[in-house]
């Protein structure tokens, strides 16, 4: 059974808009630091943005300089599910998108997370 489940990948014009879900099982998502990374053909997995609910419930989020003011990570407790807003993409951002989830240091370095989804295909077309 999949622990992470990614959807919302798909194809868009260069300055469009899409938003990435993950659903994480309950035990997966509880104290989990939950992130979206990205990976283009024959390179490493880069950090995109991550975020963190602390103890006193609210979130820390943290997002790379690529994405900086158009990406947005969110998470729904409720529904142990962590969003990635993307606005503005270019075709730059055209890469594999994985949801990632670990009780490690919370950054935005790959190897620091257990637990992966399958990955979803974001295109951008100029």
């Amino acid at each position: 059974q999949a622990q992470l489940v990614e959807s919302g990948g798909g194809s868009v014009q260069d300055g469009g808009s899409l938003t990435l879900a993950c659903t994480a099982s309950a035990s997966v998502y509880k104290d989990s630091c939950m992130g979206w990374f990205r990976q283009y053909p024959g390179k490493e997995r880069e950090g995109v943005a991550i975020i963190f609910t602390g103890a006193g419930g609210d979130d820390t989020t943290f997002i790379s300089d690529s994405a900086k003011d158009r990406f947005t990570i969110s998470r729904d407790n409720a529904k142990n599910m962590v969003s990635l807003q993307m606005n503005s993409l270019k075709p730059g951002d055209t890469a594999t998108y994985y949801c990632a989830a670990g009780r490690g240091p919370c950054t935005l370095v790959a190897g620091g997370y257990n637990y992966w989804g399958q990955g979803t295909q974001i295109t951008v077309s100029s």
